[in-house]
């Protein structure tokens, strides 16, 4: 008697197309089920065996949930997949419970807790912020009075930007957002570093490095959370590359050890004088990075990384082709536009210039809302005002880009009553 597929689940989030999950699973010989919300039930392949639907895909007891029922219908799970940072902690822990292979909550732990990350990376001999825990306010004084002012206070197992502050004084402890939040969470102060933040991405293959990119942000992840835009641009800079290479490699390395995994991790990178520049560790992500990321390598570089991020979970080899011959608009870029008001919020009107943007000045893609269009409260980079990805022939052309297009557009929202939590 011929054995039925093998049963997945997905659990999926994303109301665009970050992750091409027909692509990744034959959904003809497997039976492949998805966990996911009312935003990110558009976006689920039609050959989806089944679609079970729940508020967050970030509630293990909603999605424990809902596991126990795709699997009464489709038979045991023998894979389960999480491509987006959110939810890696309950894929982990439901793994844990059901005895799954793929990355537990044990080995997740060096990504997702950034004191058990930077002891890591630091212990390799990679440069690092000084840091220590901060279990209150007088941790965070005494940490300041050796280090001295200013410092970063940030959740240990916080997402973007969530919760990040920069304490400039001892006045500061006591400010909103610092350590007022219920129930107390765990967290790490750092010393400040001024540097300018980039981000990299690509692939560890368990003993060097795959394909990866180098980019940095214009403006930067805190300030987009107070209003301002963000963006980013890859780096075409060889001089700059090749100590970036060997520092990625590095923190790869350490992290990952002789596990692939693939890699949004970030530095700060300054000035080196006469020297090479200078590379501190800020942090890193054992998943794709957010924004237009995965977007803009499938488009503009021939790569999709969701794939391999797929094919580690899947327990295969995560192969990607070499890239294509590299194109004379080889440079990429994307910018996300601020929500102007408070979410969850609907579209009132969206400025663009009369006539669009012109050859070679604008982005080559974009998501711009309608009016009418209502963001959800969820946060992350996905539902936000607009979003634009670029290509260019340098960085330099690309930067020019996203800021032009940064001054050109505007939405105009109105906050909605906010009833109740609508959960990714």
């Amino acid at each position: 008697m011929t054995p039925p597929p093998a049963h997945t689940v997905v659990l999926h989030r994303w109301r665009d197309r970050h992750a091409l999950y027909a692509d990744y699973l034959d959904h003809d010989t497997h039976r492949v089920s998805y966990v996911t919300t009312r935003l990110g039930r558009a976006s689920v392949p039609p050959g989806a065996a089944a679609v079970a639907e729940v508020a967050a895909t970030d509630s293990p007891a909603e999605v424990r949930a809902a596991v126990a029922g795709l699997a009464a219908r489709f038979g045991p799970v023998r894979r389960l997949l999480a491509l987006n940072e959110g939810d890696l902690d309950t894929a982990a822990e439901l793994r844990t419970e059901l005895g799954l292979p793929g990355q537990t909550t044990a080995e997740l732990e060096r990504f997702r807790d950034k004191l058990t990350m930077v002891a890591l990376v630091d212990r390799a001999g990679i440069p690092v912020p000084r840091y220590a825990d901060a279990d209150g306010r007088d941790a965070v004084r005494e940490f300041a009075g050796t280090h001295g002012w200013p410092v970063v206070v940030k959740p240990r197992r916080g997402t973007a930007s969530r919760g990040v502050s920069v304490l400039r004084g001892p006045a500061d402890l006591d400010a909103p957002g610092a350590f007022d939040t219920e129930p107390a969470e765990p967290r790490i102060v750092q010393t400040f570093v001024a540097d300018p933040v980039f981000h990299i991405d690509g692939l560890w293959t368990g003993s060097r490095l795959g394909p990866w990119r180098a980019s940095r942000y214009v403006n930067n992840c805190r300030d987009f959370t107070d209003g301002t835009f963000l963006g980013s641009v890859e780096v075409d800079d060889a001089e700059l590359r090749a100590p970036l290479a060997g520092f990625t490699a590095a923190v790869a390395g350490a992290l990952g050890g002789d596990r692939p995994w693939v890699f949004h991790l970030e530095a700060f990178v300054g000035p080196g004088g006469d020297g090479p520049p200078r590379l501190t560790f800020l942090e890193a992500g054992a998943r794709v990075g957010g924004g237009e990321i995965p977007f803009v390598w499938r488009e503009v570089h021939g790569l999709d990384l969701m794939a391999a991020a797929a094919r580690i979970q899947l327990g295969r080899a995560p192969a990607l082709p070499d890239p294509p011959p590299t194109r004379p608009d080889a440079t990429a870029g994307w910018l996300l536009l601020p929500v102007p008001v408070e979410t969850p919020c609907r579209v009132v009107g969206v400025t663009r210039p009369p006539d669009g943007p012109g050859p070679g000045t604008g982005p080559y893609a974009h998501v711009l809302p309608r009016p009418g269009t209502v963001i959800p409260r969820t946060g992350g980079y996905e539902h936000v005002a607009a979003r634009f990805r670029f290509r260019g022939t340098s960085s330099h052309e690309v930067e020019a880009a996203i800021k032009k297009t940064a001054g050109e557009f505007a939405v105009r929202c109105e906050p909605l009553p906010h009833r109740a939590p609508h959960r990714r």
